[in-house]
């Protein structure tokens, strides 16, 4: 090589360092603003929505009236009680268990994932069989229990064993699954209802979450046996829920086989990771495509829908865009495309900078009304907001 070229190959190479150091500082910086965010919204839920005369268990609002009327139940609304139900709860199970995984905090957060434990293990029916999770803590009455619902406790239960290889938390797993399989009929081709006892809709809710806990199940057990009930589960969905109009999912199939076009944004997100993890334990390209066409799809639907004009998604449900993320992120770890991934943390950030309330809570719109700035923030619309950055955290540790 002539001293020329040597030259000017040094010169290239000073160039793109002095160009390249500042984005991976950025990045870095971005990182850490984000990790404060996540432990700063997970401090105010623990310290404020916690109930202490109830170990493990949380407020359904804050500030918490007990008038609220809740309307994710099956029949009339039920009226907010003395601790949350067990879907707002998971919220901060879930949180949790994102926070184990950034980088030295495990030992931090492992006392809160123990009460946690203690917490969700309250809603654990053991009188009816199969043993599941009922809506409500067993202590204070019987009530009813949701497919979907239990779905959450055993992903959950699930990345607590990834976090700590604690083989009871494998064990409750695939107890919740047996009890969700419970539920399994041949209507409609196949598929979950959603609540025990009620044959009236086969939602993509629950399916969508029994999906993805088998398949976590057979990530930590390699059990084949929890590969092929995911490849079932996720057949049937796909085939059964995908819209053919809009390419993404639909909320639910009646029972005689029409489908209700509500399109709720987890509805898609879940499949899109359970179409994720089955290329990678399969390594078949029909699940990434698949994947790869839901996400296109959802970010062209919710984007062209209307919505705030500050925002670049339709925002339905916090907690629902926080599971269209986790889809998004397990793509984005197979092919790199960050602009399904970069359109909530934009809107994230928005709602984070605008729309927060005097005790740091932010709307459930992720819009500054003043209506919802002033009322009582849900558990669950908190709690994902911490899981959120907290994920955004370790991807741009890793850019």
């Amino acid at each position: 090589m002539n001293f020329k070229n040597y030259l000017r190959l040094a010169f290239s190479a000073a160039a793109f360092s002095a160009w390249f150091s500042p984005c991976i500082a950025q990045q870095k910086n971005t990182a850490l603003v984000y990790k404060q965010r996540a432990e700063e919204m997970y401090a105010r839920v623990w310290k404020l929505y916690r109930v202490p005369a109830q170990k493990g268990l949380f407020a359904e609002n804050y500030p918490s009236n007990k008038k609220d009327t809740l309307n994710y139940f099956q029949g009339e609304g039920v009226k907010e009680k003395e601790v949350s139900f067990l879907w707002p709860f998971s919220g901060v199970f879930t949180a949790t268990n994102v926070l184990m995984r950034l980088p030295g905090l495990k030992p931090k957060y492992k006392p809160y994932q123990d009460s946690l434990i203690v917490g969700v293990e309250q809603y654990r029916d053991t009188v009816r069989k199969p043993t599941g999770y009922q809506a409500y803590p067993v202590k204070f009455e019987k009530a009813d229990r949701y497919y979907d619902d239990n779905g959450l406790v055993g992903i959950d239960y699930m990345e607590s064993y990834f976090n700590t290889r604690n083989p009871l938390y494998l064990q409750r797993a695939k107890e919740v699954f047996k009890f969700i399989l419970s539920g399994w009929n041949d209507d409609v081709g196949g598929g979950v209802t959603w609540l025990e006892g009620h044959r009236d809709q086969k939602p993509a809710c629950t399916n969508g979450m029994a999906t993805l806990t088998t398949l976590k199940i057979y990530e930590g057990s390699k059990d084949k046996y929890y590969l092929e009930q995911g490849k079932r589960f996720y057949s049937w969905m796909y085939n059964t829920l995908r819209d053919s109009t809009t390419g993404i999912i639909t909320n639910d199939v009646k029972m005689d086989g029409k489908q209700n076009r509500t399109f709720w944004t987890y509805n898609t997100g879940s499949l899109i990771e359970a179409a994720v993890l089955l290329y990678r334990f399969t390594g078949e390209k029909q699940y990434l495509q698949q994947a790869q066409q839901l996400a296109a799809d959802s970010y062209k639907y919710y984007s062209g829908i209307p919505h705030d004009k500050n925002l670049l998604l339709h925002v339905d449900v916090p907690w629902f865009v926080t599971v269209l993320f986790r889809g998004y992120e397990a793509l984005y770890k197979q092919d790199g495309n960050y602009k399904y991934l970069a359109a909530i943390e934009h809107d994230l950030n928005y709602a984070w900078e605008n729309t927060r309330d005097k005790y740091g809570f932010t709307t459930h719109s992720w819009t500054p009304k003043p209506t919802e700035m002033s009322k009582p923030k849900w558990l669950l619309d908190e709690a994902c907001i911490a899981e959120l950055y907290a994920r955004l955290a370790m991807i741009k540790n890793k850019q």
